[in-house]
């Protein structure tokens, strides 16, 4: 399996480097924006790790770039920012997942495995409203059309497929996260937020609803 690493920090780059290869990964490593552009322009991959803070071109511009050109490569995001706000927006600008520094190494790992694995495992499409999602494109369908990212998509779905059920945020992350890392439950949170302004974006009926202390479900404005 390929990944491109995108890190400026030559030292953990390095080190990441040398255990993704100790666990059976090929590795690129790229140490600006730029650069990291280049190698996804040249080379297939099956992942790619960015880091938000880089020279040249952020992580942010990068994914954006890269999801501009139809790739639907699985981007996990590395930051050292723990506001909400910096890390919905990676999510909008089409990163897979998030990851903040410090992290366990077998974090990194679990996130890399859980993105890859769910390549090309999405096949039922559901509906609520007037909000349809596409599995073959992993878009969002209303008046308008947006595209998820792997984990807005596993998300989503189960909130169609619970639409009468309040889902606790631990039932939330046993069912996407499926308690492969050691995020803490405002992760939830970060993706509800990313949803609803995707569900906004693309004027939406649909919206998910959290009742403090119960959960989330989806309502529909029109009933």
């Amino acid at each position: 399996m390929k990944l491109l690493l995108a890190e400026d920090e030559r030292e953990l780059s390095n080190a990441l480097v040398r255990l993704l290869n100790f666990n059976k990964f090929d590795v690129d490593a790229a140490y600006d924006g730029e650069q990291a552009l280049k190698l996804f322009e040249e080379n297939s991959y099956d992942g790619i790790i960015l880091d938000v803070m880089m020279p040249k071109k952020d992580g942010i511009a990068v994914v954006e770039e890269i999801r501009k050109r139809g790739s639907n490569v699985p981007v996990l995001m590395l930051t050292a920012k723990s506001e909400i706000d910096d890390r919905v927006s990676g999510l909008d600008a089409g990163a897979d997942d998030y990851l903040t520094k410090p992290f366990a190494v077998k974090e990194l790992l679990a996130r890399i495995r859980a993105l890859t694995r769910r390549q090309g495992t999405i096949t039922e499409s559901y509906s609520f409203s007037n909000v349809t999602l596409l599995p073959q494109t992993s878009e969002m369908k209303a008046v308008g059309t947006v595209r998820l990212t792997r984990k807005e998509y596993a998300l989503m779905e189960l909130l169609i497929r619970n639409k009468n059920v309040l889902l606790s945020t631990e039932r939330i992350m046993e069912s996407v996260w499926e308690f492969e890392s050691e995020a803490d439950l405002s992760v939830v949170w970060v993706f509800i937020s990313s949803l609803r302004k995707k569900l906004d974006g693309i004027g939406a009926n649909a919206t998910i609803k959290a009742v403090r202390g119960v959960g989330y479900r989806l309502d529909d404005k029109k009933a």
